[in-house]
């Protein structure tokens, strides 16, 4: 049974978990459809990306099943191993998203919780309905986020929250995670509302959403003399070129960019 469908609409690559009769929790099969997933649409010319679970929640994280081989493994040879460029096979399904060269909104219903959560912060933007709820779950089973959350953690939440977050695995609702830091925005619909930011994304200049999403990343990791650097490189190779040529003419017109 397939894991993960990925489907393509008007340059928005629609990505969904599709194990929604078991909340969409993570097996082997499911972690490499996700990676897998990732990987396609990075290398597609998708301009926007919406990520979800089918059912009633977007993802309860490993499943019991998964739980029980760990007893089995050796979590030396597993979890060290980088498989994917700095990250292991787990840290992946969150990282790949991050990878991804154009921005990722994850619509969230129903719980995200321990891997599920992680995967929702490896997106650029994570919109969730007001019932919903998240939780950095793993403490719950005594061992700690290692699914590229204490990359993508600090960089949201104050470190009391974090701490907070991760030493109590305690689920907290929507409105404390958009609090928080954890979610961007609520809605209703969280899908139709991260397929309209997916649209009002893909109509903007697609050469210059992929520099954004560059230098962003750039600088939420690097020291001030190379992103001002990079914020310089990314202009040059924007100014004065097709999309931005297409964008100004638009704007002169009144229209809508076409961009090819």
């Amino acid at each position: 049974m397939a894991r993960v469908s990925v489907e393509y609409k008007e340059h928005i690559a629609h990505v969904t978990l599709t194990r929604g009769d078991k909340m969409n929790a993570l097996d082997d099969a499911m972690v490499k459809a996700i990676i897998a997933a990732g990987q396609e649409v990075a290398a597609s010319d998708a301009r926007a990306v919406v990520l979800s679970g089918e059912g009633k929640s977007f993802c309860a994280g490993l499943d019991m099943a998964s739980f029980a081989k760990m007893a089995h493994m050796d979590p030396t040879e597993w979890l060290m191993t980088r498989s994917h460029g700095d990250a292991n096979e787990m840290q992946e399904l969150a990282m790949v998203w991050r990878r991804v060269p154009v921005p990722v909104i994850c619509a969230i219903q129903g719980v995200a919780y321990g891997g599920g959560l992680q995967i929702a912060l490896g997106a650029d933007i994570r919109v969730a309905h007001p019932d919903s709820k998240l939780a950095v779950m793993e403490m719950k089973w005594g061992i700690i986020p290692d699914m590229g959350g204490m990359v993508l953690l600090p960089k949201l939440v104050r470190s009391d929250v974090l701490r907070l977050l991760t030493y109590t695995a305690r689920p907290i609702g929507a409105a404390q995670a958009a609090e928080w830091g954890l979610v961007t925005q609520l809605a209703d619909d969280p899908q139709a509302e991260a397929i309209a930011l997916a649209e009002e994304i893909a109509g903007k200049s697609p050469s210059a959403i992929r520099a954004a999403k560059r230098l962003i990343d750039l600088a939420e990791n690097a020291g001030r003399e190379e992103v001002l650097l990079a914020e310089s490189r990314e202009q040059v190779q924007l100014i004065g070129k097709p999309d931005q040529i297409e964008v100004i003419a638009a704007q002169m017109q009144g229209r809508k960019p076409e961009f090819k």
